[in-house]
């Protein structure tokens, strides 16, 4: 049987390196990106360097429903799902609160949801989280922990909205708490998913160098202090966060399920110790 394997986010950063260490491990790799040329240029090369799997791009915003379900219908042609590194994701500086929380929570969930038909016996999820949920201390009370539960309620957005208060707006709230909810989503599915043998895990990098991160330096001076307060004394790299997410989605991590890894450099142990 074809094994099928998708890396989201995969035209750049750690998306692309996950595609890149997933291509030697299935038959079928899919390379999910909002920007088709740039899935298309790493399939290309994938392609080029005649790795196991037969990489395709496919473009596809991870929060639309049809598309979601196209790639769900095209993996199931294909053969069967084994591997899936969900890399694709907003930070601080690209969009508003609202649309943060669509993609990271929300999108997170729909590929889940899209995708869970065709889980079976040695099916693998891993969902990118983020160190910020750790760092803000999130704490919800059960009631909001309620609301970050069901991210794909119609009114989903106006109730943690209402439920956390006006200071969600801001950006550099509204990403760890939907990162947050990546965690607890994560549980969730394992325990979904569990009975037919597949997994789900989270994984949360620290400071990463990619464009994303650079941007996301660029635009907050905290994030230069994080840097400095790492025990490793530097940003991680994406090829690192891939080698990581590569052993959580293979049969050596067989019994890993419905936890998050954290990759930071240990700079959570040092800024939550002190």
């Amino acid at each position: 049987m074809t094994t099928v394997g998708i890396a989201t986010g995969a035209g750049r950063g750690m998306g692309e390196a996950c595609a890149r260490r997933l291509a030697n491990t299935v038959d079928v790799l899919l390379l999910v990106d909002r920007d088709e040329a740039g899935a298309a240029a790493v399939a290309k090369d994938l392609n080029d360097a005649g790795h196991r799997a037969v990489a395709e791009p496919f473009a596809l915003d991870v929060t639309d429903r049809e598309g979601l379900a196209r790639l769900a219908e095209r993996v199931g042609g294909l053969g069967t799902l084994r591997a899936v590194a969900h890399a694709a994701g907003i930070s601080p500086t690209m969009a508003d609160w609202r649309r943060i929380f669509e993609v990271d929570l929300v999108g997170t969930a729909l590929l889940a949801e899209a995708l869970r038909p065709l889980a079976t016996a040695g099916t693998a999820h891993v969902y990118f989280a983020s160190m910020s949920a750790m760092l803000a201390n999130i704490s919800p009370s059960p009631e909001i922990a309620a609301i970050l539960d069901d991210p794909l309620r119609p009114d989903f957005l106006a109730r943690i909205r209402d439920a956390v208060g006006p200071d969600i707006e801001n950006t550099a709230l509204a990403y760890p708490w939907a990162k947050y909810g990546v965690q607890r989503f994560a549980r969730k599915e394992a325990i979904r998913l569990g009975p037919v043998g597949a997994r789900a895990c989270s994984l949360s990098p620290g400071v990463i160098d990619t464009p994303q991160g650079q941007q996301e330096a660029a635009a907050h001076a905290s994030m230069r202090k994080l840097i400095e307060a790492t025990p490793l004394g530097r940003t991680g790299r994406s090829e690192e966060i891939a080698s990581v997410v590569a052993f959580m989605l293979s049969e050596e991590a067989s019994f890993l399920n419905g936890i998050d890894i954290l990759v930071d450099g240990g700079v959570c142990a040092a800024v939550l110790d002190r």
